[in-house]
Order: structure tokens, then C-alpha cells, then sequence
């Protein structure tokens, strides 16, 4: 980055300096007044004085190196926070709520639309196959407008906060993947207690914002029977592993290894997790 930044510097240099600089000829090799090739030992005949640059007039060459400098990082900080601005102007658009949808098909179809347009799959109630984004609008979700959603695949989706507006109103949910969303954080995991009667299967692997904080809030699902948490960053993963089980009595918990905890101190208990149900 420094040997970039002084290329640069230099580059700017010269371009300073290039219009200054003068042919030589028809003074007898004598470079011309103002150019940057003039000894300094030159002296203007009428004024006797040196015509080598004054200290003003070298700052302000100086000066204009740096506010071009300036003026450079400046517009490349402008288009840095513009294209900031559009990339969260884009992830909100993809997480908008459509109320028009709800008034006019309901719930489930609100969140079959999003999770489709998200490039995830749904599943209703009765089917064994998954319906995929082939097409957002596929008749098929459209026939199926009255039969609630019990099963949703968001993995790896730009799933927010306030993307999750989407999938609450659900009440028959029973199969949630969120595994691997980069935008998915505690907050939001927060807001999953609203499936504590329905949800039998989570999982929020190598979901990157997720820490033991946001684990904690999910003992408000009390159906759940398998919770997976492989590649979550947390300081103790053998002691989260032994709080989850806790916490959520019954419940598979897959992705934390319990010999984890040796590196902390915390002593494994003899037969390892929990048992499927």
C-alpha cells in the first residue's frame, strides 16, 4: 500500500510539474524563465536577482500537490460511503415486509413469496416435497394460500432483522435453516420465541454475528427437539454445549464438540450430548 501511495505521489509530481517544463532552443541553451530546468545560479538581467523559486512560491506547489491529494481521497471516500449506502439500500429492499401481499393472500403465501425470493424453499403442511424459486410466483403457492407453512430453507439468504416480519406471523412453523445468513445476528435471533410452541428443528450454523448471547435467547423454544450450531464463535464451546442441553431439556444439539471444553477448564460429563429423540 506504501510503494502504491508513492507512485502515486510521484506521478502527481510530474504532472505538477509538466507544464512548467519548456523546450530548450532560441536563447542559446539558456532554459527559459519559470522552467523547472533553470539553475539556480541564473539571474533575471533586469532585477539582478535569483530566478530560482521563492520559499511562497514552492509551498504553494506543495500546496497544490496536497489539495490534489486531497481531493483524490476525498472523492474515493465519497464513492466508498455511496456504494456503503447502496448495498444497505439493497439488503433493506430485499427484506421488505408487503403488506399488499398479506391483505390480499395471507401469511403464508408472505413468507413462500420472500423465502422463495430469497432463493431458499418452503414446504406446506401435507406435502413431502419442497417447493424451489424455479419461479417466485408459482401457481402452486398460490393454490396453497390456505394451508399454513410448517417448514422453510433461508440457509445462506441476506435474511435480517427486520426480514424476519416475513416469517412471525407463521403459527404452524415446525422446520427453520438459517445456517450460514451473514446478515442474521443476536437481535434477530431474539425474535424466534414467537415459534416456542411450533418449532421442532433450528439451525443457525456458520452463521458469523451469532454468539453465546444470542443461544441464550433460545430457551423460549420449548418444542425444540434438534438445534444446530456447528461453526457458531463462542469463547467455550464444551460449556455452551452443556448450557444449551440445559436449557433446552430434550433437545439434539449438534456442532459443538465437547472437548472443546478441556481448553477452558470445564470438566465433559461422561456420555457426551444428548441422545436424538
Amino acid at each position: 500500500m506504501s510503494q502504491r501511495l508513492l507512485l502515486l505521489l510521484l506521478l502527481l509530481m510530474r504532472t505538477e510539474a509538466g507544464p512548467r517544463r519548456e523546450k530548450l532552443g532560441g536563447t542559446g541553451g539558456v532554459p527559459l524563465e519559470g522552467s523547472l530546468l533553470q539553475p539556480l545560479d541564473h539571474f533575471d538581467r533586469l532585477e539582478g536577482r535569483s530566478l530560482s523559486q521563492p520559499p511562497g512560491q514552492c509551498r504553494g506547489a506543495a500546496g497544490g500537490l496536497l489539495q490534489r491529494l486531497g481531493q483524490w481521497f476525498y472523492e474515493v471516500d465519497v464513492a466508498t460511503a455511496w456504494g456503503e449506502r447502496l448495498r444497505r439500500h439493497r439488503l433493506r429492499s430485499r427484506n421488505v415486509y408487503s403488506r399488499f401481499l398479506r391483505d390480499t393472500y395471507g401469511d403464508n403465501v408472505v413468507a413462500a413469496v420472500f423465502t422463495l425470493s430469497s432463493g431458499g424453499g418452503v414446504r406446506f403442511e401435507g406435502q413431502e416435497h419442497w417447493i424451489r424459486p424455479e419461479s417466485r410466483w408459482r401457481p402452486e403457492v398460490l393454490r396453497l394460500r390456505d394451508v399454513p407453512v410448517v417448514a422453510l430453507d433461508l440457509s445462506g439468504s441476506p435474511l435480517t432483522y427486520d426480514g424476519l416480519d416475513n416469517l412471525v406471523p407463521l403459527t404452524r412453523l415446525q422446520h427453520l435453516d438459517l445456517s450460514g445468513c451473514p446478515h442474521l445476528d443476536d437481535w434477530a435471533l431474539g425474535r424466534l420465541h414467537v415459534f416456542g410452541n411450533s418449532l421442532r428443528e433450528l439451525s443457525v450454523a456458520h452463521c458469523p454475528h451469532i454468539t453465546e448471547r444470542g443461544l441464550a435467547t433460545l430457551h423460549h423454544l420449548r418444542e425444540l427437539q434438534r438445534l444446530d450450531v456447528a461453526g457458531v464463535q463462542v469463547p467455550s464451546p464444551g460449556l455452551v454445549h452443556i448450557l444449551l442441553e440445559e436449557m433446552l431439556p430434550g433437545c439434539q444439539i449438534l456442532g459443538m464438540d465437547l472437548g472443546d471444553s478441556a481448553a477452558t477448564g470445564t470438566p465433559t460429563p461422561s456420555g457426551g450430548g444428548k441422545s436424538p429423540v
